[in-house]
């Protein structure tokens, strides 16, 4: 196991514990940090572009008409900001991920989509779970230079309504990341009139962060071969001249894209190719079942 994706499975089983201790019978709150951190020890990887796009291009929903998956999922995405209790969100969450797997074919890839994320919102909430204070109180607590680090219960509280309504959104836009390719987004993207510059640099910016990404995976691979890595000494020398070499080579590539675009008369503008896709009744009805859904949740207390 790499030493990162240990510290990954620590952290986030860390977290999930500190979420239900105390709120739950004794073995639950363990048994949920465990499952967590096996989960996120195991590690993730880092897709292609055009991996994503594969999968975006043979999801069941490709057929549906780009601007309803757009903004249907922007729609849902704003209701889950406005839940005041986690269950609306982790609702909205499930059955985003339902829909993405398509009955579990897609679970290896949604899984390793979902890691990097996963650990962010882990170590954000993990500052809204634990205070400083200087007596011991609350549901837990840990020494820390004097004081103490104390678990109280409306912090758990706080945290489990973030972490919902983070996974609710994530489960939106992973929804629009795995149905909708990148040129259909960009069609939906002019059609509401937001300004070509945006548009082309937002490309930009999501090509050259995976192919950086798959020229890190190639130095580091080379580095290994020739027995770069080691001891710490000389973990630190690799790390250095690799991510050295990684920013010359992104200025090279940068130049001989723009090179090209030139040599081509490139008028500044990226266009896709695009086909029409009809607006179905069926389609229109599904995400309208799901707006009402989550907009009866709320008002019913959700």
């Amino acid at each position: 196991m790499k030493p990162v994706s240990a510290l990954s499975g620590i952290l986030g089983g860390f977290v999930a514990w500190s979420l239900f201790a105390g709120a739950l019978a004794r073995p639950l709150p363990l048994a949920a940090g465990a499952a967590v951190g096996l989960w996120l020890s195991l590690g993730h990887t880092h897709e292609s572009v055009s991996r994503t796009e594969q999968l975006a291009r043979t999801s069941a929903f490709f057929d549906v008409h780009p601007a309803l998956k757009v903004w249907g999922s922007c729609a849902l995405l704003l209701l889950c900001l406005f839940a005041a209790t986690p269950w609306p969100p982790l609702v909205l969450f499930a059955v985003m991920s339902a829909l993405i797997c398509e009955r579990g074919r897609r679970w290896h890839d949604y899984r390793a989509a979902l890691t990097v994320p996963a650990l962010f919102l882990a170590a954000g909430v993990l500052a809204l779970l634990w205070e400083y204070s200087s007596v011991p109180e609350g549901t837990a607590m840990i020494p820390f230079f004097g004081g103490w680090l104390v678990l109280r219960p409306a912090a758990q509280c706080t945290a489990r309504l973030v972490m919902a309504r983070a996974l609710g959104a994530l489960g939106c836009l992973y929804f629009i990341r795995f149905t909708t390719p990148v040129s259909e987004l960009l069609h939906v993207l002019r059609a509401a009139r937001i300004p070509e510059t945006v548009i082309d640099l937002a490309v930009l910016m999501y090509r050259y962060i995976f192919l950086l990404l798959e020229t890190h995976a190639a130095m580091r691979d080379a580095a290994a071969s020739r027995l770069g890595f080691g001891s710490f000494r000389r973990d630190l020398r690799t790390t250095g001249i690799l991510y050295g070499n990684l920013l010359a080579h992104s200025f090279r590539r940068a130049q001989a894209s723009f090179d090209a675009m030139e040599s081509r008369c490139a008028g500044g503008k990226l266009l896709f190719l695009t086909r029409e896709k009809p607006l179905r009744a069926v389609h229109l009805a599904g995400f309208g079942v799901l707006l009402v859904g989550m907009t009866a949740a709320l008002v019913c207390g959700g």
